[in-house]
């Protein structure tokens, strides 16, 4: 998931367009299309078809979603792709009015958070009809719920540990080697770190659920099942406040109220960008701006495991986001279509970059990555670098968890300011969490 730090910009402001150049698409729909006009006859406007396409993010996204979209519209004359774009905070209040109306639009920009709240509602398309064939199962089973298949991703990333080079090279120690690194060494170059540095400490805390995420995988859990319920039991919790805690007394990190801090600002505003962790978790297609923001390179280091192997680390490529269809469109093969064109065509892969993470496509995301320098290459090649030790997809969160972020960071923060145990407090996370599922 990204930080939620959209440029300011009215919700739902129209982009001109322009025009691209033609692409290819998958043939079997495009032919389904050709037979479907062919069949109706009457040519003209009667075969025209206009869709709507919503969206969240910056200007750099906003731009580059037009160029792909007019690159669609040159290869499809017949089908208009109206673009309305917002920034996140407004976005999800003005789809539930839209689909609570019954006007929701045909293509959506979709988030984990969500998915699975509107596809058991009901209200999206199964996307059985575009090309997955290019990409990892983990991948594509990151948008399926057990009624099918209701995003596709059109960016992914994974947690990672980002390491700051100057601040280990500032402390006269080692890059740790994140293959075969397990806690207990995280924790040691983390005091060492905090020992040897001025100003700075050794290790920051973990960003959103992802730090959470990992431990439970790596204990054979997930945030969330498969059902729909809870994926982890008290004792995952428990462990991970056990460590978290361990951290702070051992003098790896720095003080509770810091961590505090940090957990609830984006990346402009962390203890990263102030160069005062030398490590700390991220996602992965976060690095590149922390680096821009640092002024150094930052490396991206594997999470470690209790094992030492990388592959118990329980790594698992993340959905930055989804395409999803609306169940209600009155074009559902042209919906997917532009979906497929979206994710499978390279002109629209060398449009959008790595901006909205890694292109899901494994033979684009090779072409794509010839294109890319300095920190989007090494967040690339991260990437490709866990491919063999992937473990279990994620399961769609649970419908009610998006409220799981907030409620681990109040019991983590219980914890390390010492008002509850580790115990205590995983009892009840576990317990809040319960109630929030529906």
């Amino acid at each position: 998931m990204e930080h939620r730090r959209s440029a300011a910009r009215p919700a739902w402001t129209l982009q001109p367009r322009r025009r691209r150049g033609a692409s290819a698409l998958t043939a079997g729909l495009a032919a389904a299309l050709a037979l479907t006009a062919c069949g109706g006859g009457g040519g003209g406007d009667d075969d025209e078809v206009t869709l709507r396409f919503v969206w969240w993010g910056s200007d750099a996204r906003h731009q580059n979603t037009q160029e792909i979209i007019d690159a669609f519209e040159e290869e499809h004359p017949d089908i208009t792709i109206s673009g309305d774009f917002g920034d996140w905070d407004g976005y999800w209040d003005q789809l539930a009015t839209q689909t609570a109306a019954a006007d929701s639009p045909d293509i959506i920009q979709m988030d984990e958070l969500y998915l699975r709240e509107y596809a058991d509602r009901g209200s999206l398309l199964d996307l059985d009809q575009v090309d997955t064939s290019q990409m990892d199962d983990t991948v594509v089973d990151n948008g399926r719920t057990e009624g099918g298949l209701y995003g596709i991703t059109i960016g992914i990333n994974a947690f990672t540990i980002l390491a700051n080079p100057d601040l280990f090279d500032e402390a006269g120690v080692e890059m740790p080697d994140d293959a075969t690194w397990t806690w207990d060494d995280y924790r040691d170059i983390a005091v060492e770190l905090s020992e040897d540095l001025d100003g700075a400490w050794g290790a920051g805390g973990f960003d959103e659920t992802g730090g959470f995420q990992t431990w439970a995988r790596q204990q054979g859990g997930h945030l969330s099942n498969d059902e729909g319920e809870l994926g982890f039991d008290v004792e995952d919790a428990e462990s991970y406040f056990e460590y978290i805690a361990e951290l702070l007394d051992a003098g790896a990190t720095p003080a509770a109220s810091a961590l505090a801090e940090d957990q609830g600002v984006g990346p402009d505003q962390s203890l990263t960008t102030a160069g005062e962790v030398a490590m700390r978790a991220w996602w992965s297609n976060q690095s590149v701006a922390l680096s821009e923001s640092t002024g150094t390179e930052l490396e991206l280091l594997r999470f470690p495991s209790h094992t030492g192997d990388a592959e118990d680390a329980a790594p698992w490529y993340k959905s930055s986001m989804f395409l999803s269809g609306s169940a209600a469109t009155d074009h559902p093969e042209e919906v997917q279509l532009f979906i497929d064109f979206f994710v499978n065509s390279e002109e629209a892969a060398l449009i959008d970059m790595a901006e909205r993470g890694i292109p899901p496509n494994n033979e684009i995301r090779q072409t794509v990555t010839e294109e890319l320098e300095g920190p989007q290459l090494a967040m690339a090649e991260y990437i490709d670098q866990i491919e063999g030790e992937l473990g279990p997809s994620e399961p769609v969160p649970a419908m009610g968890g998006s409220a799981f972020q907030q409620i681990l960071y109040r019991y983590q923060d219980e914890v390390l300011f010492e008002r509850m145990s580790p115990a205590e407090a995983a009892e009840a996370m576990v317990g809040e969490m319960e109630g929030e599922l529906r």
